[in-house]
């Protein structure tokens, strides 16, 4: 398997967005420690914005999170788009390649959305063939991420963090933690975050996310990576910090951006809980 650049454990990151990359080529060093971009969003693109996106790779790691490869999906791999990929993440040296455990699209093409897999014997075996796969094209462990989702399939075999555990494991890759995702779901299915939190393969996990979502009703969140990180998903990632100890941990911002300095300071919010539970962790041996 490939190696690309190296994150420290506690290194924090952005998302590479269109909307931040003035604000993102003009930040001073030691703000942030990486970015993280969708390999969708960038491969082929020239012109100024592709001079900006080759700056700002020169100078960070950038970490690739996919949009569209349908892990879980009933439609054939896109091949070609996989040696596309393989080559993007190859020459930024990314260290590390994430998708989203779930489909998004079927024998008709893309659905543009995120749709949920059913937790069965039968999916694990489907998606992680499939991973398997798609870590063989790539040449490199891929990690999958546990998504939000508003609607179960039937027949459920399994849990959701049953079948987490089953898919990492069969297909031999990792894990990317998000956080609020597990605080979202946790709300609308009605089932406790820190439980499903320590079910969670620790050793698996290559990166996590922090995001902010919108509550809808007391018992509905909307994952909308447009509003800043709620309280509840703070408490949880430093759960998380103190169960398996800091992870490179990424700030995910899609729209609604406020002031820079307010994501920056969010970032320092992450940093804050990193070394809290590094403490912790020093007192306690």
């Amino acid at each position: 398997m490939r190696a690309g650049h190296h994150l420290a454990d506690d290194a924090v990151g952005l998302g590479l967005r269109r909307g931040l990359l003035g604000e993102l080529q003009g930040a001073p060093p030691g703000q942030f420690d990486f970015l993280e971009a969708a390999p969708e969003n960038w491969i082929g693109v020239g012109g100024a914005l592709g001079e900006a996106f080759a700056d700002l790779a020169s100078r960070y790691p950038v970490t690739c999170h996919g949009l569209s490869l349908s892990l879980g999906g009933p439609a054939p791999l896109d091949e070609e788009f996989l040696d596309q990929l393989r080559g993007f993440v190859d020459r930024l040296q990314c260290p590390v390649y994430s998708e989203h455990l779930s489909a998004c699209s079927d024998e008709q093409g893309q659905l543009y959305d995120l749709m949920p897999l059913p937790f069965t014997d039968a999916a694990v075996v489907h998606v992680s063939d499939r991973i398997r796969h798609v870590q063989d094209r790539l040449g490199r462990r891929i990690a999958v991420e546990n998504v939000s989702y508003y609607a179960t399939l039937e027949p459920r075999g399994m849990t959701e963090a049953d079948f987490i555990n089953a898919v990492v494991d069969r297909a031999g890759c990792d894990l990317l933690l998000d956080v609020n995702n597990i605080v979202v779901n946790a709300t609308n299915h009605d089932y406790d975050a820190y439980d499903f939190l320590r079910s969670m393969p620790g050793e698996r996990i290559a990166c996590i996310h922090v995001a902010g979502h919108f509550d809808e009703a007391a018992d509905l969140k909307i994952d909308t990576h447009g509003a800043p990180v709620s309280d509840p998903v703070w408490d949880l990632l430093g759960e998380a910090y103190r169960l398996f100890g800091p992870r490179p941990t990424l700030l995910e911002r899609d729209f609604n951006f406020p002031p820079f300095d307010q994501l920056v300071a969010e970032v320092g919010t992450i940093r804050s809980r990193q070394g809290h539970a590094q403490g912790e962790q020093r007192r306690v041996a």
